[in-house]
């Protein structure tokens, strides 16, 4: 059994993820997505369509069949099967992309669903630990050879199987892992935990790219200070990417001031977490309006995303996928409600304060584990 880790900072469990979850694509020096234009349907519904990163430092983009291509998206919760059903509405929004944490057999509806309606995925691969309490475990990455085996076959089986599929955008190894590691670890094993993991999605996005070299492969963390190991370790990723809400406007400063030199891409993006707000005279995390949270998700989205600014599909929960110019004012709400804005990254070793804890996707595919208890309240 992995070691018991003391605490590594001031926690509270996360309420229920919500069914969509809005991503952020901000452009800029090192943001994706930059494009003024986005690929329409039909271009969208060819087949062995080849997505790319171009462009270099200052001057990245995301291309489809050598297109610019805009992502404006949600991330997705609800059953692969009513993917018919809600993502008319999602398109309706101004949506063109979608994000999952897991891959597997179950995922075809959805991809249909997506390429049906001029939609593309983000397409995950769980690994564990995940962000937060019942994400499927504890690993040692360091002397795991068995659970490493068994992703490095699972993974490049489900590319193989929707790598020609023009519901596909780019592949996304593992979420908020590099954070979530701190749950099974401390200290100096905790430091070689998050080595070994980084080092082993390097290993999945080399294997994805042999097996599909025309799709990208990017790994979502937490908090750019995981970014300094996938620096290190994952020379293989296409991209980076990191969830962040209230502290959505640190992190292209937090890009630059980390010197790094591949893009990035915001994968959930909207109003301030329960974990970033102060507690009431009850001790539970102050409650926004309904008012305050559709400005942070505008605020999250400012200012040059073209998609829709607060509309919700029925039926599901909205969080928000952004663009943000450079040079340009960012989240003005959202700096007004916490003026302590990061002026640089964060070490490696050291997560910040308000650093969330995430609960497992809603998969129960061998790689994706289903949701812990808490997510279900």
């Amino acid at each position: 059994m992995p070691p018991t880790p003391e605490p590594a900072v001031p926690r509270r469990p996360r309420r229920a993820a919500s069914p969509l979850r809005r991503l952020a694509a901000p452009a800029g020096a090192g943001l994706l997505a930059v494009g003024l234009l986005t690929v329409p349907a039909q271009q969208a519904a060819a087949a062995d369509d080849v997505v790319a990163v171009t462009g270099s430092q200052g001057d990245w983009q995301l291309t489809v069949n050598g297109a610019p291509y805009q992502v404006k998206g949600l991330t997705w919760g609800p059953p692969a099967a009513e993917a018919a059903e809600k993502l008319p509405d999602v398109a309706s929004m101004g949506v063109n992309t979608i994000r999952t944490w897991g891959t597997d057999a179950s995922s075809k509806p959805l991809l249909d669903a997506a390429a049906d309606n001029g939609l593309r995925v983000i397409a995950g691969f769980w690994l564990q630990p995940g962000g937060g309490p019942g994400s499927g475990g504890c690993v040692d990455y360091l002397t795991d050879t068995a659970y490493k085996n068994e992703m490095l076959t699972e993974f490049p089986k489900w590319v193989d199987t929707y790598k020609s599929h023009p519901g596909v955008l780019m592949w996304n190894v593992g979420n908020e892992s590099v954070l979530g590691l701190q749950n099974c670890y401390s200290g100096d094993t905790l430091e070689k935990q998050r080595d070994a993991y980084t080092s082993f999605v390097n290993d999945v996005a080399r294997k994805i790219h042999e097996v599909d070299p025309n799709h990208p492969v990017t790994s979502t963390d937490a908090w750019t200070g995981a970014w300094p190991y996938y620096q290190r370790n994952a020379p293989d990723l296409d991209l980076y990417a990191v969830n962040a809400y209230k502290d959505v406007c640190g992190v292209r400063s937090a890009w630059e001031q980390g010197g790094y030199d591949k893009p990035y891409i915001v994968t959930e993006a909207g109003p301030a977490g329960e974990w970033e707000v102060p507690d009431d005279a009850n001790g539970r995390p102050e409650e926004p309006t309904d008012q305050e949270k559709a400005e942070g998700y505008t605020d999250a989205a400012s200012p040059a995303t073209t998609a829709s600014p607060s509309a919700r599909p029925s039926s599901t929960t909205a969080r928000r996928t952004t663009s943000a110019a450079s040079g340009s004012t960012c989240c003005p709400a959202a700096r007004s409600a916490s003026p302590t804005t990061p002026s640089s990254a964060p070490t490696a070793a050291t997560p910040p304060a308000t650093t969330p804890r995430r609960s497992s996707p809603p998969s129960t595919s061998t790689a994706t584990p289903p949701p812990s208890p808490a997510a279900a309240n």
